[in-house]
């Protein structure tokens, strides 16, 4: 059945799926798009380090080192981004974004010793700093609260898509291109790969409005529809939490419980996205256009998995457990990792689980800050989240890689990281008491607005 709230001059006779599916149409695709291109360009360098290590002589630890440099990029930059975000609007900084993190991966290329691969990797960071959570923030100005997981999983479909387009792409670029025209085959793969960014963010110029009400294809009934649910949304929130700005998200102990849960997400995505090709390439795979092609298996379950994940989410109106759950049982995957060196069968099925796992936490986890942060707020509260989070994920590959180099395996790297994952988890249950994820269903919308 579809959902119509009672009629009145707020547009609440307007259906609400047909509503809301038109508004997914129209800025699903281009968003998830972004998130795509976004995370080929942050994670190719997996795929690259097969033979940019080589090439450069880079040891494991410098690798680790640079990917972790990434993360401090983010970190420096993450706040300021999205606070200059609730500024300008979430359209403007999208397309800086894209485009700065195209022109980035370009002069990639030119990295040909640690220092500069040291810089490109920081300034990558800085590039793309403030993308993730920006994008979140825009999705809360379209969609109210009982429909956005959904939506966010959605987005999330970027992650393994990029894990089933990118890696084969990025194999076959390198297997097929290099050499060509005195470019080294990772070369090839930085210059290749820095181009849709700028395309799509020219796109994004020219298709996104940063509000509904500045949507023309939306008519002004649609309009209204969508600004009394996400009005009545916000009504829901804990009392005070609407008038708050960014500042006060900032002073939300709660931001910091998820920003301590975060940390073990950006742990596990890490091994799920930078580690992938290594531990393929460890069990016995040494051809790295077949690194890539199964580095694309994992994301194929994970994209399933993860849609119904959100969809039960949204319907159940669960956030803790949903989450939690699936990092718990993505850490048991680590560790079996741990044991199956050797095995490449075993380890594409435990890479595969895992991912799935990944994917379906991390969904659900991202539309907790949004439920009870809005505004400016919502802003600055996701981007404190993914700052803390971008304080594991640029210490845990520098130490996965001295581990590496010094014990000359990642078993124990897994290990230490699957009890973070884990650490993650229970932080979550304990510290966001479930009473604090009180939602309502569309019903309960709609109840709201019949007249007294």
């Amino acid at each position: 059945m579809t959902s119509t709230s009672p009629g009145g001059p707020d547009g609440s006779a307007v259906p609400r799926d047909p509503l809301y599916r038109k508004v997914a149409w129209r800025i699903m695709p281009l968003l998830l798009g972004c998130y795509v291109v976004s995370f080929i360009d942050r994670t190719n360098v997996g795929v690259a380090q097969v033979r940019l290590k080589a090439d450069l002589g880079f040891s494991e630890g410098v690798y680790g080192l640079a990917v972790g440099l990434f993360f401090v990029g983010f970190i420096l930059f993450e706040v300021p981004s999205n606070m200059l975000l609730a500024r300008i609007g979430a359209r403007k900084t999208l397309v800086r974004i894209m485009l700065s993190w195209g022109v980035i991966t370009l002069l990639t290329a030119l990295a040909t010793t640690s220092t500069l691969f040291y810089v490109a990797r920081f300034l990558l960071g800085v590039a793309e700093a403030g993308f993730f959570p920006g994008a979140l923030f825009y999705l809360a100005q379209w969609f109210p609260s009982a429909r956005r997981t959904r939506m966010t999983a959605m987005f999330f479909l970027g992650v393994p898509l990029s894990g089933i387009v990118g890696p084969p792409l990025s194999g076959w670029i390198m297997h097929t291109l290099g050499g060509a025209f005195g470019l080294k085959d990772w070369q090839w793969l930085f210059v290749l790969e820095a181009l849709p960014p700028i395309l799509l963010g020219l796109l994004v110029l020219r298709f996104f409005q940063d509000k509904p009400a500045e949507a023309r294809w939306l008519d002004e009934a649609e309009r209204q529809a969508i600004a009394a649910d996400l009005a009545a949304d916000q009504d829901r929130k804990q009392a005070g939490a609407k008038h708050g700005g960014m500042l006060r998200a900032l002073k939300d102990p709660r931001v910091y419980v998820l920003g301590l849960v975060s940390c073990g997400c950006y742990t596990l995505a890490n091994a799920v996205s930078f580690w992938t090709p290594l531990v393929i390439n460890s069990s016995g795979v040494g051809n790295v256009l077949d690194i890539g092609l199964l580095a694309a298996i994992p994301p194929v379950l994970g994209m399933g998995v993860m849609l119904l994940a959100g969809r039960h989410s949204d319907r159940t109106l669960e956030r803790r457990w949903h989450a939690a759950g699936a990092e718990f049982f993505a850490a048991a995957c680590l560790v079996g990792l741990s044991f199956a060196s050797g095995n490449p069968y075993l380890v594409i099925v435990l890479l595969a689980l895992m991912t799935a796992a990944h994917y379906s936490g991390l969904t659900v986890f991202y539309s907790i800050p949004s439920i009870y942060l809005s505004g400016p707020a919502a802003a600055s509260g996701i981007a404190m989240v993914t700052t803390m989070g971008s304080l594991a994920a640029a210490t845990s590959p520098a130490l996965l890689g001295w581990i590496k180099t010094t014990t000359g395996s990642l078993d124990l790297g897994l290990r230490i990281s699957a009890g973070v994952v884990v650490l993650g988890g229970i932080i979550l249950l304990v510290g966001i008491p479930a009473r604090a994820l009180r939602e309502s269903t569309g019903a309960d919308v709609a109840r709201s607005q019949v007249p007294g």
